[in-house]
């Protein structure tokens, strides 16, 4: 834990305005958080806070890659990455979390350390199949293949047809009391 603090922002001595920091996410940073998901990378965040009264506004531009293992082949691969968040934290009572890219701290609050949410950014912007780059097109070409084929038919559809089948088997009975009208 101690790298991570590589990753804290002194917030009380700031003044009110814009300041730009500077983090570079290498396998150090990804191995504090372990390596189930991400083996390792090397991505720059660009980040903006906005210092006023109220409220800090954190801009994050992160780029670069990270590297993945391939849910088909096993192998390892770099997968690219360009993400741009928003996170705010305003001023309160308590430590507490109101929203996902909300926080709530209190006034005497020293230092905030930013790494787990570069961490969870990196990790939302993950594809949910991780595929090496040689198998992108072969995956691309089988979902337009499947787009042409019907898996399944939807119950109104199959309703509006009976229903119209219904209709040329009626009672002569009800075509009588029909034409009354």
């Amino acid at each position: 834990m101690k790298k991570l603090r590589d990753y804290e922002i002194g917030i009380a001595k700031l003044s009110n305005r814009k300041h730009k920091y500077e983090f570079q996410l290498n396998d150090d940073f990804f191995e504090e958080f372990g390596k189930e998901i991400i083996l390792g990378g090397n991505l720059t965040a660009d980040v903006e806070l906005d210092k006023t009264e109220s409220l800090l506004t954190f801009h994050f531009d992160i780029t670069g890659h990270v590297r993945l293992i391939c849910d088909r082949s096993l192998e390892e691969f770099d997968h690219p990455l360009d993400i741009q968040a928003t996170f705010r934290i305003k001023y309160g009572d308590e430590n507490t979390e109101l929203a996902d890219d909300l926080w709530q701290i209190t006034p005497n609050t020293q230092t905030i350390n930013i790494a787990q949410h570069l961490y969870d950014y990196i990790g939302l912007a993950l594809p949910m199949k991780k595929l090496h780059p040689r198998f992108v097109e072969e995956e691309a070409d089988e979902e337009e293949d499947d787009r042409d084929i019907l898996i399944y038919s939807s119950r109104a559809d199959s309703d509006t047809d009976e229903d119209e089948d219904d209709e040329d088997d009626t009672d002569p009975r009800w075509d009588a009391l029909r034409n009354l009208n």
